[in-house]
């Protein structure tokens, strides 16, 4: 079972299904094509999402696409995110997680802290800590590379061992960092990604 808190969330999030606009839409349709047609042949899906420092958007869209495969019953699923460079899980993006419902245990006091994400009693939490997207942690090959930033999708032509990659870019919150606004743009920009990652997994077809 997933925390009631974030069942509610959920709920919410998928009734802004209708705001997501029709260029979006076919960019998820897409990312949800690939993930069934993986199904259908019962391979395992390994999604690592990347963004340059691997500190917000990137790790909002792994604990999310975790989160909606789980709601969805989609078998075989692992999410995972890097970077083009190692910094840490950002303060800010650990606090909008936990205030929609997530648990959240920090492991370490280090500068690159490890951070365990639960979204169910039931499921074993997701590991968090900022990595480049080929660390060992990692899929080495025969993974689909979602691109969550321009800096990394521009920057990074190529994602080695990646047999797909999809730009599903997303607006960095950073630049809210230490405004009045930023506990409200790092909310948005879990919710928009939330959104975005349940209406994927809606999509999904499995035979």
């Amino acid at each position: 079972m997933i925390y009631k808190e974030i069942e509610n969330k959920i709920d919410e999030l998928k009734n802004s299904f209708n705001e997501i606009s029709n260029h979006r839409k076919n960019l998820l349709l897409n990312f949800s094509e690939y993930i069934s047609a993986k199904i259908s042949k019962n391979e395992v899906v390994n999604l690592t999402f990347i963004c340059t420092h691997n500190s917000r958007r990137s790790h909002m869209s792994q604990i999310l696409a975790q989160t909606a495969a789980h709601y969805f019953n989609i078998p075989n699923v692992k999410c995972y995110s890097g970077g083009t460079e190692a910094t840490a899980f950002n303060l800010h993006a650990v606090k909008a997680i936990e205030n929609c419902g997530f648990k959240i245990r920090k492991l370490d006091d280090s500068q690159n802290p490890i951070y365990l994400v639960s979204y169910s009693e039931n499921v074993e939490p997701i590991k968090c800590f900022s990595k480049v997207y080929s660390d060992e942690f990692n899929p080495q090959n025969n993974f689909a590379a979602i691109m969550t930033c321009s800096d990394a999708d521009e920057n990074c032509p190529v994602v080695f061992g990646a047999e797909v990659r999809f730009p599903i870019r997303y607006n960095d919150p950073k630049e809210f960092d230490g405004t009045d606004l930023e506990e409200l743009k790092y909310r948005e920009r879990f919710e928009e990604i939330g959104t975005e990652m349940l209406f994927t997994f809606n999509n999904i077809k499995i035979d």
